[in-house]
C-alpha cells in the first residue's frame, strides 16, 4: 500500500508542488489582503490619524482584532474597553501558535518574525497541507502577500478616507462589519458554530443600547460556553433516557 503522507508525519517531503501551494496561498493572501481598505476607512472614520491606522496595521495585523478596536472607539467606546474587546478576539491566535510551532518547527532565531503572520488565514493554508515542506511554503507566502498587501490597502483606505470627509455620510462606517461577516460566514459549517454565532448576534445586538460601547462584544464572547454547555446538558439528558 502506497504510504500516506499526512499531518501526522510532517517531517515527509514530496506532497503537493510547490507551484501549486504558491497559487493558492496567493489567493488567500491576495482576496484578505484587499480588506485592508475597508479597515484604513473605518479606522480613519472612527477618528484615529494616518500614523495610528497604519501603526495598527503593521504591529497588530490581525483584522478582527482590528476592526472591533476602531469600532469601539467609533462607538463612543473607552479606549480601555476597546482594547479588551481586541485582546479576547486575539487570542485564538495564540492556539494556532500551538499547533502551527509543532508542524512547521521553525528554527528559534525565527519563531519571533513567525509569530506576527500567526492568524487565521496563515493557520489555515498551512494546516491543510499534506507535509511541513508544503506548509512552511504555504505559511510564509500567505503571511508575507497579505501582510504587505492588507498593510498598503490600509493606508490607501485611510488616505481615501480623508479625502472624502465624513465616511458616516457615504454609509462607510459599515465596511468593516459587513468584510468582517463575510470572511466568517462561509467558516460557519457546523451546527455548533452556527449556533454560537446567532446567540452572539443576539447578545451583541440586544445589549447594544443598555451597555456602554465595546461592552456588548465581550459578552457575546459568552456565547460559546453557553451552546457547548447546552449541548453537553443535552446529551447527558439523552444519556440518562436510554437508561
Amino acid at each position: 500500500m502506497a504510504e500516506r503522507r499526512t499531518l501526522a508525519d510532517p517531517s515527509v517531503d514530496g506532497g503537493r508542488p510547490d507551484a501549486v501551494v504558491v497559487r493558492d496561498a496567493l489567493g488567500v493572501g491576495v482576496a484578505v489582503g484587499l480588506s485592508g481598505f475597508a479597515f484604513g476607512i473605518t479606522s480613519a472614520g472612527s477618528g484615529l490619524t494616518l500614523l495610528q491606522t497604519c501603526a495598527l496595521s503593521l504591529l497588530v495585523f490581525t483584522g478582527a482584532s482590528q476592526f472591533a478596536l476602531v469600532g469601539a472607539l467609533a462607538a463612543g467606546g473607552s479606549p480601555l474597553t476597546a482594547a479588551a474587546g481586541a485582546f479576547f478576539l486575539g487570542v485564538r491566535n495564540a492556539f494556532y501558535g500551538l499547533r502551527l510551532s509543532q508542524l512547521l518547527a521553525f528554527t528559534r532565531a525565527v519563531r519571533p518574525f513567525a509569530a506576527q503572520w500567526v492568524i487565521d488565514e496563515t493557520a489555515a493554508v498551512a494546516l491543510a497541507q499534506p507535509t511541513r515542506r508544503s506548509a512552511r511554503v504555504g505559511f510564509v507566502v500567505t503571511g508575507l502577500s497579505l501582510y504587505v498587501l492588507w498593510n498598503l490597502t490600509t493606508l490607501l483606505g485611510a488616505l481615501g478616507a480623508e479625502a472624502i470627509g465624513d465616511t458616516d455620510a457615504w454609509g462607510l462606517d459599515a465596511a468593516g462589519p459587513a468584510v468582517f461577516l463575510a470572511l466568517l460566514a462561509p467558516m460557519l459549517t457546523s451546527a455548533t458554530e452556527r449556533a454560537v454565532a446567532g446567540l452572539a448576534v443576539v447578545l451583541g445586538l440586544g445589549l447594544l443600547p443598555v451597555l456602554p460601547a465595546g461592552v456588548p462584544v465581550l459578552v457575546a464572547a459568552l456565547a460559546a460556553p453557553v451552546v457547548l454547555w447546552a449541548q453537553g446538558r443535552r446529551r447527558g439528558d439523552g444519556r440518562e433516557g436510554e437508561r
